[in-house]
């Protein structure tokens, strides 16, 4: 009988469980969990969703791996119990904390090529800042901080040492992705004091824990390089993800080294780097499109697709909740060119093309950064499932874009893991997605001119 592994998405919204034929990667079972709504969260709602999602299929899985969300903070004391609720990737009032950071670590130049990436307020050493500022109590009591996939890991380890891998570590700002360590003194610069941190592994596929039953436990990582895992995807892949947050993330043999912050450089679970951009508005875009027209998500593409490019030269700009890229943590959304003649269809045209060009300056920053031209786009996440957003995103992207078919990639990658750790294999299980499409269109380059030029003309706006 083939082994089988259980694949965790511990994400923003729930905790996903797939039960996976390690040989093939078919799906036996799939469960699902809720979790609490917010920025600010208790982390041990996480461990009551992953005991409701993945508790009933632990026993059948002969190794287990976790994905999660990135960056999230989860302070720890020196009894191993939180000390406050955790700090979510989308929790912005660090953003002050990020960019006096980045000056006391030499400015963006030396930042960056220590640590990869250039810190915004959804990395973890600025919310330890935070904590020092405001919450200096608990920057006293915390004795270890970990990621919030880690916090998971251990639990299903039944506790003991804590444990990463340097894909989810290289998004927390004390991770050196020129060394491929921890940084103590970085922990020590954000928090004024040393904290314990998870032990990182000697390889990829190591086994780091055991759980009670016995199965195997792999190190995990962050979502992202979890759905790459996923995914499958080689250098020069790029996905795009359109949930929570809008990711687009290329696969990558070279560290990537942007100071202006543009493209984070992630390590990635391989071995190799994940170079991305990320926004923080994506499928709830599209999300408060359907509530404004007061419509289902299906009649909202049908209400764009209806319209024409550049939707009758409505352009939204669309920063709800602040953004990340580009870093405008307090910004707000602009839907601008109304006019009287201006339709339900124009209004909805305007949704989608303003998800889809805000990520489409994610693919070519990735391009212009890494100097790579992307050989393949797949689009995947909730939002992917929009008739609207898979026909006007080859538009506006410029080139074919794949559509993957509807699936939890970041659970499917963490099983990916975990047959990996399983197999002790020099290179991930070679497992097929079935099932995905290839779409193309006539480029509208004149609708990402427009975003553009909205998005300069707003810049200094809060």
């Amino acid at each position: 009988m083939a082994p089988t592994v259980l694949g965790i998405d511990s994400s923003t919204q729930a905790t996903k469980a797939l039960l996976v034929d390690a040989e093939t990667g078919a799906v036996l079972e799939e469960r699902r969990a809720a979790h609490p709504e917010g920025t600010e969260v208790d982390p041990r709602a996480w461990l009551a969703a992953v005991d409701e999602a993945a508790g009933p299929l632990l026993d059948r899985a002969d190794a287990v791996s976790v994905g999660g969300q990135q960056h999230g903070m989860v302070l720890l004391d020196a009894q191993g119990e939180v000390v406050r609720d955790a700090l979510l990737w989308n929790d912005t009032r660090s953003a002050p904390q990020a960019a006096a950071l980045i000056e006391e670590m030499g400015g963006p130049e030396a930042s960056v090529a220590e640590i990869g990436s250039l810190m915004v307020a959804s990395f973890t050493a600025s919310k330890l800042r935070w904590v020092r500022d405001e919450e200096p109590e608990n920057a006293q009591r915390a004795a270890s901080v970990l990621l919030p996939h880690d916090y998971v890991s251990r639990h299903l380890a039944g506790g003991g040492e804590a444990f990463t891998d340097r894909g989810d570590a290289s998004g927390t700002a004390y991770y050196s992705t020129r060394t491929e360590e921890w940084k103590p003194d970085l922990v020590e610069l954000a928090l004024g004091r040393a904290l314990e941190l998870p032990r990182l592994p000697g390889s990829p596929q190591e086994v780091m824990a055991r759980t009670p039953g016995g199965a195997a436990i792999a190190a995990g990582t962050g979502d992202n390089m979890g759905a790459a895992l996923g995914l499958s995807q080689g250098p020069g892949d790029v996905s795009v993800s359109i949930g929570t947050s809008g990711v687009c993330a290329m696969v990558s043999d070279t560290r990537p080294d942007d100071a202006s912050g543009t493209v984070t450089g992630f390590a990635d679970a391989t071995g190799r780097f994940l170079p991305m951009t990320t926004t923080i508005n994506a499928a709830r875009i599209l999300e408060a499109g359907r509530t404004l027209l007061g419509v289902s998500h299906e009649e909202m593409a049908q209400l764009a697709l209806a319209s024409v490019p550049g939707a009758n030269g409505v352009t939204l700009l669309p920063y709800f909740d602040g953004e990340r890229t580009p870093n405008r943590p307090h910004a707000r959304a602009t839907l601008t060119g109304m006019s009287t003649s201006t339709t339900r269809e124009d209004v909805a045209r305007a949704y989608i093309e303003g998800l889809l060009c805000s990520l489409a300056d994610g693919i070519a920053a990735l391009e212009e950064r890494t100097g790579t031209t992307p050989s393949g786009i797949t689009l995947i996440g909730g939002g992917a499932r929009s008739e609207a957003v898979q026909q006007l995103a080859p538009a506006i992207f410029g080139r074919e874009v794949t559509i993957a078919p509807a699936g939890e990639y970041v659970a499917l990658g963490a099983a990916r893991q975990a047959a990996w750790a399983l197999a002790g294999t020099e290179e991930p299980p070679a497992w097929e997605i079935t099932g995905s499409r290839t779409v193309g269109a006539e480029p509208t380059p004149e609708v990402l001119e427009a975003y553009r030029a909205l998005k300069d003309r707003t810049a200094s706006w809060t």
